[in-house]
């Protein structure tokens, strides 16, 4: 089976409003942490984090944020 190239940091950057958007949504349905840290956005989070630690937070932290954020909408 072929290995997907990794993306670039210029993809990673484009896609970060959709990796935020995917974790927020999976928040919303009530994923378990552990889900989502099995998914895309997870770990293309994390690879923003890594590479560029001063510009973007770390998934743990965003997590926090949009947890705390849909359990007080609810």
């Amino acid at each position: 089976m072929p290995v997907a190239p990794k993306p670039t940091i210029g993809e990673l950057e484009a896609g970060y409003s959709g990796c935020c958007k995917a974790l927020r949504l999976l928040i919303r349905e009530g994923r378990s942490i552990e889900a989502i840290q099995r998914t895309v956005a997870w770990e293309r989070l994390t690879l923003l984090h890594k590479c560029l630690p001063t510009r973007y937070k770390a998934p743990d932290y965003l997590y926090a944020l949009l947890k705390r954020e849909a359990t007080q909408a609810a």
